[in-house]
């Protein structure tokens, strides 16, 4: 395993990411270096707290509300102007900023605050109007373990059990390739470490979130996404209590379905302690009703597209209802 208190710099193509401690005390440097001068600052109030001359340096500083991304990304867009984006904040955030960014042709650079690794993919929902825009994938990824898993527990570790699940999904849709598999084989290595004892390991848990996040980049999602995405937006469960509940009933769902995959995976991590690390509970538990399942499904079904990335027959409906009846 990659030492996770080991610092890096990875320059790929038109993108930039500058992992390990003490990165969040580069990012004025970075920032003037990648021509982010003069930039408008998307964050919060937990996030702004730990990056004050981040803020301090900032032309205009937006603080993006609570709710689904398009109307996060629509109520603050006004506020940004012409200016380059930085995000500084959880996958909310970073979203809506590649957003924006998309809808206005601005670039992006994030400072991520959680786990999340929406800094590592061109994926995010567009800004209504702007569903034909091109995605954006941010030019510049300041990583500095200490923010990126800054969260308080369960928060943490529902936070790293959605990013193993990114790790998990890039192990087989059909873009999945040895680099990503590689990727994702360290990154969940290195997300197991994080909780291997009573204090969380915050370094390997940074690391793992990244490297995840970078994988599912290569290669884009499949079930898991798309059924928790749709849990989310159907009913407003919590984003990253909903993958830490759904991870594990996934999991076992795939391993006819990708059974080499699986093995490898599960080699990799103890997904059983992450998941009481997380304290999950089942759906119920996040507000869910029974009555809620069959729109779930549904508008599941509905995502047919996104659904063929898995791998194996179509996946019924019937095949749905059974895995959101377990994860009740």
């Amino acid at each position: 395993m990659w030492p996770p208190t080991r610092d890096f710099t990875l320059a790929e193509g038109d993108r930039l990411i500058r992992f390990g401690p003490g990165a969040l005390a580069d990012a004025p440097r970075l920032l003037a270096q990648e021509g982010f001068a003069g930039y408008a600052l998307l964050t919060t109030e937990r996030a702004a707290e730990q990056a004050p001359e981040v803020v301090e340096r900032a032309a205009v500083v937006v603080m993006v509300p609570h709710g689904q991304v398009p109307e996060a990304a629509a109520a603050v867009r006004s506020a940004v102007g012409a200016r380059p984006l930085v995000a500084l904040g959880g996958g909310r955030v970073v979203d809506s900023a590649k957003a924006i960014g998309s809808a206005d042709g601005l670039s992006v650079a994030t400072i991520a605050t959680t786990l999340s690794g929406a800094e590592l993919s061109a994926h995010h929902r567009p800004l209504a109007g702007h569903e034909h825009g091109p995605h954006v994938r941010p030019a510049l990824v300041i990583a500095d373990p200490a923010v990126m898993a800054s969260q308080p527990q369960p928060g943490l570790a529902e936070s790293a059990m959605n990013a193993l699940a990114h790790a998990l999904e890039s192990l087989y849709t059909p873009r999945a390739n040895p680099i990503s598999e590689a990727t994702a084989i360290e990154a969940a290595r290195q997300l197991d470490a994080g909780f291997a004892d009573d204090e969380p390991n915050r370094p390997a848990l940074a690391l793992g979130a990244l490297l995840a996040g970078h994988a599912l980049g290569l290669t884009g999602f499949a079930l898991h996404h798309v059924i928790s995405q749709t849990i989310v937006r159907t009913t407003g469960a919590p984003h990253g209590a909903t993958n830490a509940v759904m991870l594990p009933h996934v999991a076992r769902f795939m391993e006819s379905r990708a059974p080499r995959e699986l093995a490898l995976f599960n080699d990799a991590v103890d997904l059983e302690r992450l998941s009481r690390a997380a304290g999950t509970n089942g759906l119920g538990a996040l507000g869910v009703e029974r009555d809620d399942l069959p729109a779930i499904v549904k508008a599941t079904a509905a995502r047919r597209g996104d659904l063929a990335a898995t791998p194996g027959d179509p996946i019924t409906t019937g095949e749905l209802r059974a895995l959101l009846d377990a994860a009740y």
